[in-house]
């Protein structure tokens, strides 16, 4: 049996960033308190909390006193800012720099709007920590669309529209609203206001081609990711339609050892969100079995 894990998975740059930070404070601190998962990895959360990291939600955010407070990559809508100064909180900020660009074009890309009397759509996940902060910077005027059904629900086209997306969205997604958004607005007569932002970081993005190469290559795919993770379901959908014997699993204790044999290789990949240490654990309970 040979067992691989795939080099182009693991953590982005944004998640590396975040995790150092508070690895950086939990190494002089007895504890940290963190505004949302730190990742959307529960075995990366548990590692962290035996460190100190406490989890929290905004409503609990409100109460704080004068505690140090980490913002993870996703990015916080100004409202959080103001509460912390109010509060006198210390944000220690881990937004991804990919995130706070995207933020500030959003809010200067609402403001454009405002003249032309349009609309500024944000293609992503309602509720996802990231889409929460870029409908922020438009003080929630931003109309959110996760699919066709949504833009022909919530969208006038016979005004303008400027598109942006949440980061860790498909390029296919994407690329089916904008061709969806053009077809409607040439028969309302409104051809030609529209505004394209593809806002798809590259890095999460480039995976998948990425992803099809590598589950091609092996017998069976082991796919490692949090239940959380929009990026995991993603990828783990790019493994699966490219070789059906994939499976998706959080730890070693999914393993089911009935799909595959000691004569098959077994390929061993992750999310933007699933760190190295937990794909080693997956790979050492194969070779160890």
């Amino acid at each position: 049996m040979i067992v691989t894990i795939d080099s182009n998975s693991g953590f982005c740059f944004g998640v590396v960033n975040a995790i150092q930070a508070a690895e950086n404070i939990l190494k002089q601190e007895d504890s940290l308190y963190c505004l949302g998962d730190i990742v959307h990895n529960n075995k990366e959360v548990e590692r962290l909390a035996e460190m100190g990291l406490v989890i929290i939600d905004h409503e609990q955010f409100k109460k704080l006193r004068n505690v140090q407070v980490l913002i993870r990559a996703h990015g916080e809508p100004p409202e959080t800012y103001k509460t912390a100064l109010n509060n006198g909180i210390k944000l220690i900020d881990a937004s991804c720099p990919v995130v706070l660009k995207l933020q500030n074009n959003v809010r200067l890309g609402n403001e454009k709007m405002h003249e032309q009397d349009g609309q500024l759509v944000i293609y992503g996940k309602q509720g996802h920590a990231e889409v929460s902060g870029l409908a922020g910077q438009t003080n929630g005027e931003a109309i959110v669309v996760n699919s066709k059904d949504d833009l022909l629900e919530k969208i006038d086209f016979s005004k303008p529209v400027n598109l942006f997306s949440q980061t860790t969205q498909s390029i296919e997604g994407f690329n089916d609203i904008v061709e969806t958004i053009e077809a409607n607005q040439k028969e309302s007569g409104a051809e030609g206001q529209f505004i394209v932002h593809d806002t798809i970081c590259r890095q999460v993005s480039h995976r998948a081609p990425q992803m099809k190469t590598f589950s091609k290559n092996h017998d069976v795919v082991l796919f490692v990711s949090g239940k959380k993770s929009s990026n995991g379901k993603y990828l783990y959908g790019v493994c699966k339609d490219t070789n059906p014997r994939s499976y998706f699993i959080s730890s070693k204790e999914e393993i089911d050892y009935s799909w595959f044999n000691t004569e098959e290789s077994i390929g061993i990949c992750g999310a933007t969100s699933t760190p190295r240490w937990l794909m080693d654990e997956v790979a050492e309970a194969i070779e160890g079995r």
